[in-house]
């Protein structure tokens, strides 16, 4: 496990907070082709991914990669959530991530 460039937990409104920077959100697959995948982060932004997951995407993916702007990421890793996934709890989580318990995170 490599511990020298942690991945700040970052749902969509958070995600500008984070730009050159390595983050980690969770998608829900409105869309995907050879070269990004399209989704709606835990909070409801549209988000893409750029790169291609090595298997075909669930209906929730974990990101891992990049945050080139405030919507975009270049995605290094992708992990398949499957078909269900409480986005409410991760988005609770990103937020106690970013804010009061931030020094538990990074």
């Amino acid at each position: 496990m490599d511990i020298s460039s942690p991945a700040a937990f970052a749902n969509g409104g958070l995600l500008r907070m984070h730009v050159g920077r390595k983050v980690r959100t969770v998608l829900q697959v409105t869309r995907s082709d050879i070269a990004s995948v399209i989704g709606k982060s835990t909070d409801g932004y549209q988000l893409v991914a750029k790169g291609s997951p090595h298997v075909p995407p669930t209906s929730f993916v974990e990101v891992i990669g990049v945050a080139e702007n405030e919507n975009t990421i270049r995605a290094e890793l992708w992990t398949n959530f499957g078909d269900t996934f409480d986005a409410s709890s991760y988005d609770q989580l990103c937020q106690l991530a970013n804010g009061e318990f931030k020094h538990l995170f990074l």
